[in-house]
């Protein structure tokens, strides 16, 4: 069985402090972490003195991790927040700030979008796995979730806990899997809907490119919500990205709303890099025989008309599923398809696009 965040939370809420309630009941775990059997946690103390006492509790937590099943490692950091410093949930959503120029973070050499036209074609899946394995090819990679009515990195990038911010403004973005990582879904509240006005989408969109200590980067992958909205707008016209990738289904109906995202793109001058074909075959573990269940070459066909690159084709399968919901995307495992998203990164490294 593969390791999850849920089976690290659940050892961890075995470890009791002195009033009875244990770590996980307390709210102390941030940045939970897997990579393969590898586990990085961190206990977050309100204060310096509580930190001091919480040692004993870092040493047993440490134990009862190293104890699950397919763990090969786990560190766990003991971090506090001074008393005068404020805690990092920031406000987020309020309408957005003036802006002289663009608001491309400093430091960051370039800013890819990942797009599609509707939802459920798996670009948030791609978008995950894309990231990794372009820092798997040795690129510094950050990732940005910016759907922010539908997020879901936290989840497919093993990453939870809120982010450091050392003076109630800057944001310090956490890191799975070599890629650091910010979605609003580290700031507001598991299974809270975000009930927002275009206006704060914006507002959230502006703090989590401008406040968000990404460092430096050579490419900052960001996660766009389905459609062509203010999400998309804002970051076009405000953050200048160098290019989008579009993500479709070989079906028509998803076609149809793939090309709505590209003519989107060329009126907001963003130039579009290449599509990617998701699910383009689903290959049957038991017989090995191969099925096109959304069709077969529409996004390639496509591709060919517009005179775009098509930058890969991945097939659906249960390993992908199994990866993105456990935290460990696919491409920082082993097997065909982590090897399809190496050649996509590949392609896009060599094409310096990142």
């Amino acid at each position: 069985m593969m390791l999850t965040r849920e089976d690290i939370l659940e050892a961890l809420s075995q470890v009791r402090l002195p009033d009875g309630r244990s770590l996980v009941e307390h709210d102390l775990i941030r940045a939970v972490t897997l990579e393969g059997g590898a586990v990085r946690f961190v206990i977050e103390a309100p204060d310096p003195d509580m930190a001091a006492q919480l040692e004993p509790a870092r040493q047993a937590a440490e134990e009862v991790v190293r104890n699950l099943e397919g763990v090969s490692s786990v560190s766990a950091m003991l971090t506090a927040h001074g008393p005068a410093k404020p805690a990092p949930s920031l406000k987020v959503g309020g309408h957005p700030k003036a802006q002289s120029g663009p608001i491309r973070p400093a430091g960051v050499a370039r800013i890819l979008a990942v797009a599609s036209g509707k939802g459920g074609v798996g670009k948030s899946t791609v978008a995950s796995n894309l990231a990794v394995a372009l820092a798997r090819a040795g690129r510094r990679v950050g990732l940005l979730d910016a759907d922010i009515y539908g997020p879901s990195q936290p989840r497919m990038m093993g990453a939870s806990g809120r982010p450091a911010s050392p003076d109630g403004k800057t944001i310090i973005p956490l890191e799975a899997h070599g890629v650091k990582l910010m979605s609003i879904g580290f700031m507001v509240e598991e299974g809270k809907a975000v009930v927002w006005r275009g206006p704060m989408l914006m507002g959230a969109l502006q703090q989590m490119l401008g406040q968000v200590e990404w460092g430096t980067l050579d490419v900052l992958i960001v996660d766009l919500p389905p459609g062509t909205g203010d999400v998309q707008l804002t970051l076009c016209t405000k953050a200048e990205p160098s290019g989008a990738i579009v993500v479709s289904t070989p079906q028509d109906v998803a076609l149809i709303d793939a090309r709505k995202a590209m003519d989107m793109f060329a009126t907001l001058k963003t130039p579009v890099l290449g599509l990617i074909e998701n699910m383009s075959l689903f290959v049957c573990p038991e017989c090995g025989h191969e099925a096109h269940i959304f069709g077969h070459g529409g996004v390639a066909h496509e591709a060919e008309r517009l005179g775009l690159p098509l930058l890969g084709t991945l097939p659906i399968d249960l390993d992908t599923r199994l990866a993105g919901d456990s935290g460990t995307p696919v491409a920082a495992q082993g097997g065909p398809v982590a090897e399809a998203y190496a050649r996509i990164a590949e392609g896009l490294v060599k094409g310096g696009m990142a």
